[in-house]
């Protein structure tokens, strides 16, 4: 009886692992069982491994894609992050078609977009700063100026910039923002709000016969920094002519050159450049410049349209001034969502 016992004991003792081990093969089996022992695994799905490589060496060398036939270059890295939505459209397919070739071939795409845009999928954002700054392309059309501008201040900003202003609309942004920003000036189509003294204001040149872009020393409690605030051209995306930018690639240039001769150290830029950071024709701004939502915001931070944001084309860039945060503010009368980020200018505490 005793041996019979400890035989039932260790009987049912091993049962529990195994049936565990049962119901893992189970499912492996419920799972692999159509592919295995199939011979075609590695032959179907060649063009869909075909596919995920290009779409993989597209991120990978977008920068070489040329902009000679329609700014194709430009419009492949204004929405370069959206690429990312194929990567899984083509797992799907792979999965379908019971391809081990194609799954292997998707995990290169997937590999290049987190390694270029993985990194703004955390949040980077702190709790310090001395200084909050904001920028809003208001819209020309904007039916409620009014609204709009205290939207904007109520973000809690020390300074803050405003695009596209039209002569009529001005008055109705100069009484609205009074109350929380003592200094102010605007030039041509571009304005700046601040809580401190505003010195050496003038425009910037742009090279587009009119002003859409200035400059001013705010001196704010931490020290002086110089403001820039600029609204590039518009592009277009036309059938035939592509993405058309040569205007806006123009004042992009004339901006980076009056950047680069700035006196002062500590530098801000705000507005709508009408671009992303991973545009090319951007790279005479950009290369001087650090995005305080890439150094610390957290995710994309798109702008535009504000009715479903798919590119962030209204940039807050500084240098010599440590971003802190970095964020979108809610939804306006505008067709551009507004953006702020809290920046650390005395950078010796």
């Amino acid at each position: 009886m005793a041996q019979q016992a400890y035989m039932e004991e260790t009987d049912n003792g091993g049962s529990g692992p195994e049936r565990q081990g049962s119901r893992l093969r189970r499912l492996l089996d419920r799972l692999t069982g159509p592919w295995r022992g199939d011979p075609r695994i590695w032959r179907r799905g060649l063009v869909l491994a075909a596919l995920a490589l290009i779409l993989a060496l597209i991120m990978l060398v977008h920068s070489r894609i040329p902009n000679a036939i329609g700014n194709l270059g430009s419009l492949t890295e204004t929405f370069l992050p959206w690429l990312g939505l194929f990567v899984p459209v083509l797992l799907v397919l792979a999965l379908v078609r019971k391809s081990a070739t194609a799954l292997i071939a998707v995990l290169l795409p997937a590999a290049v977009w987190l390694n270029l845009f993985g990194g703004l999928l955390t949040d980077k954002a702190g709790a310090g700063g001395d200084l909050t700054v904001a920028t809003h392309n208001v819209n020309a059309g904007n039916p409620d100026p009014s609204g709009t501008a205290h939207d904007v201040a109520a973000s809690g900003a020390d300074v803050v910039a405003l695009e596209e202003l039209t002569g009529a609309a001005v008055p109705t942004y100069e009484k609205a923002l009074a109350g929380t920003y003592k200094y102010h000036s605007v030039q041509g189509t571009v304005g700046l709000w601040s809580k401190y003294p505003l010195t050496g204001v003038k425009p910037v040149d742009i090279k587009l016969g009119w002003t859409r872009a200035m400059r001013a020393t705010v001196s704010t409690p931490a020290g002086q920094v110089a403001f820039y605030v600029a609204h590039l051209p518009s592009v277009r995306v036309k059938m035939e002519a592509g993405f058309t930018a040569r205007q806006r690639d123009t004042s992009a240039n004339a901006l980076g050159e009056a950047i680069a001769d700035e006196p002062l150290p500590r530098v801000v830029l705000l507005g709508d450049l009408n671009g992303t950071m991973n545009d090319r024709a951007l790279n005479a701004v950009t290369s001087q410049l650090r995005s305080t939502q890439g150094a610390a915001g957290s995710g994309f931070g798109f702008s535009w349209p504000a009715s479903f944001p798919m590119a962030r084309i209204d940039q807050i860039l500084v240098k010599d001034v440590r971003p802190e945060s970095s964020w979108t503010l809610p939804e306006t009368s505008s067709d551009h969502l507004p953006v702020a980020a809290r920046l650390k200018v005395d950078m010796s505490s």
